[in-house]
């Protein structure tokens, strides 16, 4: 089985094709758009499950930050930094 009879849908992503999807996403605000059109819209599973995947990621880093600087905050710990 080649990779020309695997329907587009359902073609794998090389190594290198993950590589770049994460670096597209990490930028700042083109790559949090591409994120969620990719996750909502994207034809090839393997790109929506990353994507999804990668969305995930993104929420959950978000949410500790948010969790060390409340956790610093109400601790006094950031008075202490810039005061």
């Amino acid at each position: 089985m080649d990779q020309n009879s695997i329907p587009e849908e359902y073609r794998p992503i090389s190594m290198w094709g993950y590589f770049g999807y994460e670096i597209l996403f990490s930028i700042p605000v083109v790559g949090f758009i591409c994120l969620i059109i990719f996750a909502l819209g994207a034809k090839n599973v393997n790109k929506k499950n990353f994507a999804r995947s990668y969305f995930c990621y993104t929420i959950i880093v978000c949410l500790v930050a948010l969790l060390i600087f409340a956790i610093a905050f109400f601790t006094g710990a950031v008075d202490a930094v810039f005061g």
